[in-house]
């Protein structure tokens, strides 16, 4: 591996203009093709064959005037007074005349006004879905009932959630991590190429993923989670690939020559920390939940991309810049081999190195136990898919859910729907009146409409208001007692669903899913960790590392965004419980990441130790040469990250606060701390592999053993290119 790469580092740093032409075609081409096949994204959260989507699908068939989208319209009269017919009809006329509108129900004759008269809520069904609604058709429908004066109007349902869309809110991490890499390199030149290259990845995953978007179904936060780790990875990968270029130059070898062996080491590393958080986000299709796959897989699909142009665009760019990526005092100086690790080791990565190695024991203890305690808040955790209540004050979604709730109260921002299907009219309309009578009597339930029938008589749909709001443990309650009791109903097939109930259903789908999977990534990738680094105990220990992060960063999400403490500091309104893929999504993207760390530290201990350093000096020796580099890389990573705490949207919010929390915790508690103290305490067993699998397992030579015995280096006087 270290030898291919070497190969490859030299060729793109040699033809730098033929690869940077490559390039370029290639985001032209890219680019074109996400102008020309563009397609729209979804917010649908759906999972095929669960109860919820089955009766949807049904819908659609049986019953299609019912199975388009739906908007509310809250109607809510002056303090003290009441609302008359003559006063919501405008507002009803108005709703109606909406293109592609199939009906707007008078509140007065649904009886859907409150009891002291004062509030109205207007349903409004659509003929297609929410994703077929136009931009056009959502604005009339907000300015249905402006020309009523006296009156309140607000307007909610599904048509009116918001999608996130990219801002400036992001501009902030990428210009955090500038500041970082010039601060890390001191050079404006090696600080700008670093960033260069990963915005030339992120753009040709994101251009690809465009391209795409008009044949596989992308759901609104897939571009903004594919931009998030895009950006992150690929700036971490270029610096640390760059970071070693410069040490291999300060220790007197000629452009190419560096370019080449920081490829073969730095990149072996780079490609094997890559592979870990691709295998970590394909698997997240093992949870069989077909917007989770298209999440993972278009992030990993990015990632890769940041791999490959780390490998071969780095390398070009790097001979177009050359002696510029080292800071200007450092290009007239005489570098020689034996000069710039004598400097390199009284910086802070060796004095922490020996610091922790000298405190092992105490830093192991306190350090696990401070994260234990950090992770105690994770026992409270409640997932549901979002709704209103969770969205930004003053946007029309939650001032028309607050004032159903003010009015109404939570339950009818909540409303199931119970699907009866059956062979016969007949047979339906008997099974629809038994339906109703046992669901009426269900604990939790507030009320239930009388049944609308299909033409055909065959189908009938039950409006089921609960006692409780969408997201409340209750209403999941009384979903599954209803579920219970109408499972024996005779003569037809009866389903429930609705948005309530499809957010449990896919709550619930993830919750099973979810130790297959953890069992998946984290099994796959300590096998690779082994391969990697020849050591049963080293990915061992790399995995519950893992779980002391993920615990931490739970609890600390739990305790801002469920329990709400702290949480102005990060622009939530209103806590909740977290999205219900927030876990699965959090231990893909961390594992990889947390891997990330891990072979970049412990791959220049595993280096220098096979190149006869004893095993207590190879530790000191990775934290002390990579300490600077994954400080740097974790507070990019964090900064990229924490820039989309910022969005109003609070799914993005939610997973970027936690991602930029798991990275700070793993890197600098983690692997910066807690990883050198286990290796002191374990010594040279760190590297224990038994015979029998050492000789089953390919050498991969990710420490670059291999490259060094059979091409010796090349240390030949060779002006680095100056344009």
């Amino acid at each position: 591996m270290a030898i291919l790469l070497y190969r490859l580092g030299r060729l793109s740093f040699r033809r730098r203009g033929r690869v940077l032409a490559l390039w370029l075609l290639l985001l032209a081409l890219l680019g074109g093709g996400a102008a020309a096949f563009s397609g729209p994204t979804t917010s649908k959260f759906s999972i095929p064959g669960t109860e919820s989507q089955k009766a949807l699908d049904s819908l659609a068939r049986e019953f299609p005037q019912a199975g388009g989208a739906t908007g509310t319209i809250v109607v809510v009269a002056p303090e003290g007074g009441k609302l008359t017919p003559a006063a919501v009809a405008p507002v009803t006329e108005e709703a109606a005349d909406v293109p592609g509108v199939l009906a707007a129900v008078d509140p007065f004759v649904s009886k859907a006004v409150s009891q002291d008269g004062r509030y109205a809520l207007i349903q409004v069904q659509f003929a297609s879905g929410a994703d077929g609604i136009t931009d056009a058709q959502r604005e009339a429908f907000g300015e249905a009932g402006a020309s009523v004066s006296g009156l309140r109007v607000e307007h909610g349902g599904e048509i009116m959630r918001g999608v996130p869309e990219i801002g400036s809110t992001e501009i902030i991490g990428v210009a955090v991590a500038a500041l970082v890499l010039v601060l890390t390199f001191g050079s404006l030149v090696a600080a700008g190429m670093t960033l260069l290259n990963a915005l030339v990845g992120v753009a040709a995953g994101m251009a690809g993923l465009f391209a795409l978007s008009s044949t596989v179904e992308l759901t609104s936060t897939a571009p903004i989670l594919a931009l998030m780790l895009g950006l992150a990875v690929g700036i971490d990968y270029a610096l640390f690939i760059t970071s070693r270029y410069r040490h291999y130059l300060l220790e007197g070898m000629d452009g190419e020559e560096a370019a080449g062996r920081a490829a073969g080491t730095a990149g072996s590393a780079v490609v094997f920390a890559g592979a870990t958080v691709v295998i970590a986000l394909a698997g997240l299709a093992v949870a069989g939940v077909p917007f989770l796959t298209v999440m993972g897989l278009a992030a990993a699909a990015t990632v890769a991309l940041a791999v490959l142009v780390s490998l071969t665009l780095l390398p070009a760019v790097l001979g177009f810049a050359g002696a510029r990526v080292l800071p200007r005092k450092q290009r007239t100086r005489d570098r020689t081999p034996a000069s710039a690790p004598a400097e390199a080791e009284a910086g802070f990565g060796f004095r922490w190195g020996r610091i922790v190695a000298r405190l092992r024991v105490p830093v192991l203890v306190l350090g696990v136990v401070g994260l234990g305690a950090l992770a105690l808040p994770v026992q409270d955790m409640r997932l549901a898919l979002p709704d209103a209540s969770t969205e930004a004050v003053g946007s029309p979604n939650r001032e028309a859910y607050d004032l159903t709730t003010e009015g109404f109260g939570e339950g009818f921002n909540g409303r199931l729907v119970a699907v009866v299907s059956g062979d016969t009219a007949r047979a339906t309309g008997a099974a629809a009146k038994e339906t109703a009578a046992l669901i009426t009597d269900t604990d939790g339930v507030l009320a239930v409409a009388a049944p609308q029938m299909n033409e055909k008589g065959t189908t009938a749909l039950l409006a089921v208001i609960p006692e409780t709001g969408p997201t409340a443990a209750a209403t999941e309650d009384t979903v599954n007692e209803i579920r219970d009791r109408v499972a024996d109903v005779g003569g037809a097939t009866v389903s429930l669903t609705g948005a309530t109930a499809v957010g449990i259903d896919v709550s619930e789908k993830l919750a099973a899913a979810l130790p297959v999977y953890l069992l998946l990534v984290v099994g796959l990738s300590v096998l690779l960790l082994m391969l990697v680094f020849r050591s049963v105990l080293v990915p061992l220990k790399a995995a519950l590392g893992f779980l002391l992060t993920i615990g931490a960063t739970f609890g600390i999400t739990v305790t801002i965004f469920q329990k709400g403490h702290l949480a102005e500091l990060v622009g939530l309104d209103t806590p909740g419980p977290l999205v219900s893929f927030l876990p699965i999504l959090l231990i893909g993207i961390l594992f990889g990441l947390a891997m990330d760390y891990e072979v970049f530290l412990v791959s220049r201990m595993r280096e220098d130790f096979v190149h006869g350093a004893d095993a207590r000096e190879s530790v000191i020796s990775g934290v002390g040469h990579n300490g600077r580099v994954v400080t740097a890389a974790a507070v990019i990573m964090t900064a990229v990250f924490g820039g989309f705490v910022f969005m109003p949207d609070p799914i993005i919010k939610s997973i970027g606060f936690a991602l930029a929390i798991g990275v700070l915790v793993d890197a600098f508690v983690v692997r910066m701390t807690l990883v050198p103290a286990v290796m002191h305490l374990l010594g040279r067993a760190a590297w224990w592999l038994p015979r029998p699998v050492d000789r089953i397992l390919p050498d991969l030579d990710i420490e670059g053993e291999r490259l060094q015995r059979e091409i010796p280096v090349q240390r030949e006087a060779v002006e680095l290119v100056k344009t």
